[in-house]
Formats: C-alpha cells, sequence, structure tokens
C-alpha cells in the first residue's frame, strides 16, 4: 500500500508537464501545539505550469494556507516537521539556507497576497514607500527608480498614481486589495500565490478583482495558486484545480473536467452546495464536521462524512489515476 501511495504521488507531480515551473513532492508542515502535532500539510504532491493558475479549494482549516505557507518557507517558529521537495524551474530550493532563499526566491520568483489586505498593509507607511520597499531590498533599486516602478505597479492594477501618497485606511477595501496585488507584481515573480484575493469584498468588486489577476495572467504569462472557498470565484481563473481535506490533496485536474464533474464524493458535496443560476435544484450539504489534524483518523480522512464509504475505507486510498491528467484519493476508482 505505501509503495502505490508513493508512485501515484509521484504521477500526481508529473502530470504532462514537460518542464513544470513549480513541482512540489511529498510537502509536509506539522505545527507543535500544547494540544499535539497539528499535520497541517500532509503529503502534497502536484505540478504547475507555466501561465498556469491552479485553484486550491476546500473547507476552512483544511491546510490551504500552509501550504502556500511551506511552498514560500514562511513558517513559524513552532514547526515541528518540514519536509518533502519543492522544484523550482527544476531547481529543489528545499534544502537552500533561509537566506539563499529569501534573496533568491521569495518575492523575487514567488510572490503572495494574503488574506485580508488591510492587516498586509503598514498603517503608518504611505502605499507607494511599501509597493516599492521589495524593489529597494531584493533588487537594490535606488528609491526614485523604485517609485517608478511601482507607479507602473499600481497603473497596472488600475490604482491611480495618486494613491501611493496615501495610508491604507484612506483606500476602500478594493483599493487596499489591489495596492497588495501590486506589492506581489512590483518585483515580476513567475509565480504568485493569492491567499482569498476576493474575501470580504463585495460582488462588483470581486469581479473587477478576477478582471484584474485575467488580464495579467493573459498579459504577462503570469502563474498563479488561488486559495479558496469560493468555487465561483475560482472557476474564472483556474486552468487546474486541487481540493484539499484534512490537510491532504484528495482531488487533481483540468478546470474543465473537474467543474462539469467532479469525482471524490467530497469535490461532489462541495459543487453540490453551489447554487446555479440556470440549473433549479436542491443544494446539498455535508454532514457533520472535519476531523482533527491533531489526531486524524486511520484510513481515508472523510469516510466518516461520506455517504460512499465501504469497507474498504478503513485503509488510506493511493492518488489514482482516473483519465489522463486527473486523479482522486478515492477507493471508488481503484
Amino acid at each position: 500500500m505505501r509503495e502505490k501511495t508513493e508512485v501515484q504521488n509521484r504521477v500526481v507531480a508529473e502530470p504532462g508537464l514537460v518542464s513544470p515551473l513549480l513541482r512540489v513532492e511529498d510537502l509536509k508542515l506539522y505545527f507543535r501545539t500544547t494540544q499535539g502535532v497539528v499535520q497541517a500539510v500532509d503529503g502534497i504532491s502536484f505540478a504547475l505550469g507555466r501561465n498556469h493558475a491552479l485553484a486550491v479549494l476546500g473547507e476552512s482549516g483544511c491546510g490551504k494556507t500552509s501550504l502556500a505557507k511551506a511552498i514560500l518557507r514562511l513558517l513559524p517558529r513552532n514547526v515541528h516537521t518540514y519536509s518533502g521537495r519543492v522544484e523550482l524551474d527544476g531547481v529543489d530550493v528545499m534544502p537552500w539556507s533561509e537566506e539563499r532563499f529569501r534573496k533568491e526566491v521569495r518575492w523575487t520568483k514567488i510572490s503572495m497576497v494574503a488574506q485580508a489586505a488591510m492587516n498586509s498593509l503598514n498603517p503608518v507607511l504611505r502605499v507607494g514607500e511599501q509597493i516599492a520597499e521589495p524593489l529597494i531590498i531584493h533588487h537594490g533599486l535606488s528609491k526614485q527608480d523604485a517609485w517608478a516602478r511601482a507607479r507602473e505597479a499600481v497603473q497596472l492594477v488600475g490604482v491611480p498614481t495618486d494613491f501611493l501618497q496615501r495610508y491604507a485606511f484612506e483606500l476602500s477595501g478594493g483599493m487596499r486589495q489591489r495596492a497588495v496585488i501590486a506589492m506581489a507584481l512590483v518585483t515580476n515573480p513567475d509565480l504568485i500565490i493569492l491567499d482569498e484575493p476576493t474575501s470580504a469584498l463585495d460582488v462588483l468588486t470581486q469581479a473587477n478583482i478576477m478582471n484584474v489577476l485575467k488580464s495579467i495572467k493573459r498579459e504577462f504569462h503570469k502563474s498563479f495558486i488561488l486559495i479558496t472557498h469560493d468555487i465561483a470565484t475560482s472557476s474564472e481563473l483556474a486552468d487546474h484545480v486541487a481540493i484539499m481535506y484534512a490537510g491532504q490533496l484528495v482531488e487533481w485536474g483540468k478546470a474543465e473536467d473537474f467543474y462539469p464533474k467532479p469525482l471524490h464524493p467530497y469535490s461532489q458535496k462541495l459543487m453540490s452546495s453551489v447554487p446555479r443560476l440556470r440549473e433549479e435544484r436542491k443544494l446539498d450539504f455535508i454532514p457533520g464536521r472535519p476531523p482533527s489534524l491533531i489526531n486524524p483518523p486511520t484510513g481515508c480522512r472523510f469516510a466518516e462524512r461520506c455517504p460512499s464509504r465501504f469497507f474498504q475505507c478503513e485503509q488510506e486510498p493511493p492518488m489514482i489515476a482516473v483519465q489522463e491528467r486527473r486523479f482522486v484519493k478515492c477507493w471508488l476508482y481503484r
């Protein structure tokens, strides 16, 4: 069983991409707490191509943000386990020192738009100073050149250049979110991780933000990892979809295949809880609650909430290749 799981994990990490921008293999991130060890990211494997967007979907607490922090190595002090393989342009950056990773990867090749824009902006510094700062620190630009690049970045996301002289509290929620996206773009990284970029925004502002991201992806050939629990929003940008549950990846595939017909019972429940504009149907829900990541159940972690469970679910299922470039962690597809 262990060998089969490991083989299938490698398959997921090689989804027909000749030279992926990012490849993650068996990534683990556990946290030490007073209650026990939290298995936030437990053996995740996937690959992301250039000019592609991967939507990571799942309930709150399933490990989506921890996955982003594991890739960017934004680790707190209470780390218990941090292992696996993270390849960027074919180079495994996991053995690199923190200093080298900070200089050559973080905010240079991979940047991140954190959840809650107001919390990401310093309230006592002008927005322009915060956008220009990564260029001064990572690229060694002068303050004048960095401000010139900052003006270009805010224009790209639709923010008037005079907003660079304002403070975060003087901006609306949508403008703050655009400013944070400009901060992530200003160093011209290959990959941008977006953690709930449209949360707490009204519907119209959400649409505008997604239009900005689609335009950036199309015109500048950027790759994105979009972390969200908003399935409708994710469909606007995603080329591929990864479903996380209880710290594990349970389904991975092309967006065009996933949205019409999800495979994993958890994915099916998620999709059936979303109202459709052009289809009349009764909304469904997922019974029970997610398992504790301190003491996760043996076997399939979704089994207790799954309507299709059977005796085989007492054992942990491998990641099974169902179609070309489509994988699901469920015994129903063995």
